[in-house]
């Protein structure tokens, strides 16, 4: 047998202690969490938590330390890529097959693999084109804390929404979930790009998930929503309550992004934060806006901060023949990324969506002037610290371009009231205080319908 078979032998001996009921929990301690007393114990799950994988990552992060320094106990249970966290969160590992980081996924079958169903499943779905991670993910974190349900004071769910989470909650521990943005928009648009038929229904598969995502969401409350427009989408697009969410802005980490001002800014460097094989982010509107003001300004640079893949973006830069004009660099740390935009003229967000837009509010944190689109929620964090454009609209994201490379003082004065717009509302401290509030709330609400459901 082999060493992971064993490895999950282990795991499932440990996992078979019956769950706690929730009214044998202690009372007095219940009561102490409710009346903010004491530090809660806290359960986050997140199925993949690297900041390099997206927004999540960033967020679980920097919520976990922000509830750490107000002397919360942070347990953090993520699959693979595993997450870098401050070193008084705990890490509970869980591993799932990690398909994606195998380079032959489909010959990965293997015969121990039958006597686990999650791990056959996740074979199977990645195999045929799915994405299953959001629901093993839960069904293993469910199955793992069955037997510690009682070590928590509530859950706070990082837009997993499986199956596996209404699971934690019929086991008598509360649930708080959040939800960056609705991946349906995310669908909508990659569909809308994808360039045959076959590319279509391939895409309409993997994002098969949603299904379970929309009927979890549907079940929980509260749910914590980043923006106003995520609210407005999740009630929209997944049929949520709108009494059901609680608006708290996420954070930027203004300590790491901050100006610097030994750093010389430039005045004909453009840089974007932005994956360039991902439509959402709206990476091929930017380079057509760049196409056209190479025009007049041959001179200009265009920096993007991501790796450049094969796709729609790397064939709109061969149409304009300008492949060796945008440098597009990957895998650099904060501090760099901190300086890259020291250095810029202008930071850019062309997305077509976001549910909040962390580039851009880690671009203003460094005193650079942004310029961003109506994608979602990017006009709530740029507010009148930047200018703002429709998005998908290359003219008027090069007309917005020519006008900040030809003001210098518009562009001094948008770069220090962006800063000054995120050390004042978008700190992580006052995140964690508004997290906290609807934790302690959730607790108390769950211990009165445990109260009238034992009455």
């Amino acid at each position: 047998m082999s060493q992971q078979a064993l490895e999950r032998e282990d795991a499932a001996e440990a996992l078979i202690e019956p769950a706690p009921a929730a009214e044998h929990r202690d009372k007095h301690s219940r009561l102490a969490a409710i009346a903010g007393d004491r530090p809660l114990r806290i359960l986050l799950p997140s199925y993949r938590s690297n900041p390099t994988t997206g927004g999540q990552g960033v967020y679980m992060r920097h919520i976990s330390k922000a509830l750490a320094d107000m002397g919360h106990q942070i347990d953090v249970i993520s699959g693979p890529p595993y997450p870098e966290l401050d070193p008084r969160v705990k890490l509970i590992k869980l591993p799932s097959l990690d398909l994606y980081a195998n380079p032959h996924p489909i010959k990965s079958l293997r015969p121990w693999m039958f006597a686990w169903p999650i791990d056959l499943y996740e074979w199977f779905a990645h195999a045929t084109g799915g994405f299953s991670e959001p629901y093993t993910f839960c069904e293993r974190m469910a199955r793992y804390v069955r037997g510690t349900v009682q070590d928590y004071d509530i859950c706070h769910d990082n837009q997993t929404l499986g199956w596996g989470l209404l699971k934690l909650r019929d086991m008598g521990l509360p649930i708080v979930g959040t939800i960056h943005h609705p991946i349906t928009m995310d669908r909508r648009i990659d569909i809308e790009h994808a360039k045959t038929l076959t590319l279509k229904i391939l895409k309409r598969r993997w994002y098969s998930f949603l299904n379970m995502q929309i009927k979890v969401a549907r079940e929980l409350d509260p749910l914590i929503v980043v923006s106003e427009s995520t609210r407005r989408d999740i009630v929209s697009e997944f049929g949520v309550k709108p009494e059901r969410t609680r608006l708290v802005l996420h954070g930027i980490d203004h300590i790491q992004f901050r100006p610097m001002p030994h750093i010389k800014r430039r005045d004909d460097l453009i840089v974007a934060c932005a994956s360039a094989d991902v439509p959402l982010k709206g990476l091929i509107y930017l380079i057509r806006a760049y196409a056209e003001l190479l025009k007049t300004r041959p001179d200009l640079k265009l920096k993007v901060i991501g790796r450049l893949r094969e796709g729609n973006t790397s064939d709109e830069l061969r149409a304009f023949g300008i492949m060796d004009k945008v440098e597009f660099v990957g895998g650099i740390t904060d501090e760099q990324i901190t300086e890259i935009y020291a250095e810029a003229t202008i930071a850019i967000s062309p997305s077509v969506y976001e549910g909040f837009g962390f580039p851009c509010g880690e671009a203003m944190s460094c005193g650079t002037p942004v310029i961003a689109t109506t994608g979602g929620s990017l006009p709530e964090v740029v507010g009148d610290a930047g200018l703002v454009v429709p998005h998908s609209n290359p003219p008027a994201l090069a007309q917005a371009i020519a006008t900040l490379l030809d003001d210098p003082e518009l562009r001094a004065r948008l770069g220090a009231a962006g800063r000054e717009r995120i050390l004042r509302n978008f700190k992580w401290e006052r995140a964690a205080r508004e997290v906290t509030e609807i934790y302690r709330q959730t607790i108390a609400d769950a211990d009165r319908r445990s109260e009238r459901a034992r009455a």
